[in-house]
């Protein structure tokens, strides 16, 4: 029997990667009617991450009120697997950019600190393993309000200790890393991080992404001293220089703090096949089918496609991408294991419609490329349906 692995990431703004899923099954369904298809809904560590690992390993979802990105209290959910004693974090959930009116968007105010608080329940609850999801962060404090709620503490020339958010950096005299949870030792963290961004610089953190979460130029450059001088304090208490550390400058800085904890940051696809059993169960299958927004230049570096696309062609087997939107200059994912790649919008139509029309869409180009695999497969072996 003719097997297909479905594993498509969302389509941003039309569907995720469940919904993205259901459309591909059901098209390839209408030509195949009794193949064996399998369904691994994927993510590259970003946005839906969370649901993706936590689904696959059948765990649960729990609810806790934190800190949120504004220091107000909100409820966020984060997930756990109890079999493996395993929590999964998104930071979007608790300090994401998307938590915060437009309006409302400054850096110099927003605070990690409920990230910190979603890993202290997860240790209370039993976690052994922590897995942290970095992207769309409102933050750019360095990770110090993470650090701040498992027990650092933070003082100011006066000894007095500071308190949340990225305008906070620039008073820091001396850090007390003493009264961090002594569990963290014991526990494995890892962190999906697909940016290569140092703590500090031009290509660091507050230059790179700190205008997209609503700083000006003014604003740029107290966040840029005030992460200078958080570096210089680390320094001092943990002889930890991360000023040019690759990946330090992920989700405001973010990726520096954890990097204290022991946490080994990885490419987020990486993680999410490592989490989804993926290599195993592609093995003795004859097509995948992926998909995502948009597919153009940039999708070889570390985007879920090239993930699939790598780990299919260990084993030679066919990967069919779908898009939204295909760009140009994509040839270089037909060496990485890109069989083909198809765009599902069928005529000449406005965004928005474009959008609304995504699991339409989505199902009728995989009942077209099922069709031409099928008519493939009916010269050279008749089909056993």
């Amino acid at each position: 029997m003719i097997k297909f692995v479905i594993a498509p990431d969302s389509f941003k703004e039309s569907l995720d990667s469940f919904q993205a899923a259901e459309a591909i099954k059901k098209g390839i369904s209408k030509i195949f009617k009794d193949a064996c298809i399998e369904m691994i809904p994927m993510a590259d560590g970003g946005e839906g991450t969370l649901k993706v690992i936590i689904n696959n390993a059948g765990g649960e979802f729990r609810t806790v009120d934190v800190t949120g990105p504004l220091k107000e209290k909100i409820s966020c959910s984060y997930g756990y697997i109890p079999k493996e004693k395993k929590a999964v974090i998104e930071i979007a959930e608790v300090c994401g950019l998307n938590l915060i009116p437009v309006n409302q968007r400054n850096p110099l105010f927003t605070t990690t600190c409920g990230v910190g608080e979603l890993i202290l329940d997860a240790l209370d609850y039993g976690a052994k393993h922590i897995i942290v999801g970095l992207g769309g962060s409102s933050t750019n404090d360095g990770g110090l309000g993470m650090l701040q709620a498992l027990g650092v503490k933070a003082y100011d020339k006066d000894d007095k200790i500071i308190g949340l958010g990225g305008n906070e950096l620039n008073k820091i005299f001396r850090i007390d890393m003493s009264g961090i949870d002594k569990r963290l030792t014991s526990t494995v963290i890892e962190a999906a991080c697909d940016v290569e961004n140092p703590l500090i610089g031009v290509n660091g953190a507050t230059y790179t992404f700190g205008p997209q979460k609503g700083a000006d130029d003014k604003t740029i450059k107290i966040l840029e001293d005030g992460m200078i001088n958080y570096n210089a304090v680390i320094k001092k208490a943990c002889g930890l220089d991360f000023a040019y550390i690759p990946k330090a400058g992920a989700a405001g800085g973010l990726g520096a703090a954890l990097m204290i904890l022991g946490c080994k940051l990885r490419r987020g696809i990486d993680m999410v096949i490592d989490n989804t059993n993926f290599e195993d169960r592609i093995k003795d299958s004859n097509y995948v089918f992926t998909g995502e927004g948009s597919i153009d230049s940039q999708t070889k570096y570390g985007k879920t496609i090239s993930g699939i696309a790598r780990c299919c062609k260990k084993y030679n087997v066919p990967v069919i991408a779908l898009a939204g939107r295909v760009g140009k200059d994509i040839d270089e994912l037909y060496d990485i294991g890109v069989t083909a790649v198809f765009g599902i919008v069928d005529q000449a139509k406005s965004l928005d419609d474009a959008l609304k029309d995504g699991y339409t869409s989505l199902e009728k180009t995989s009942e077209n490329a099922a069709r031409l695999i099928y008519t493939i497969l009916g010269h050279k072996v008749p089909l056993d349906f």
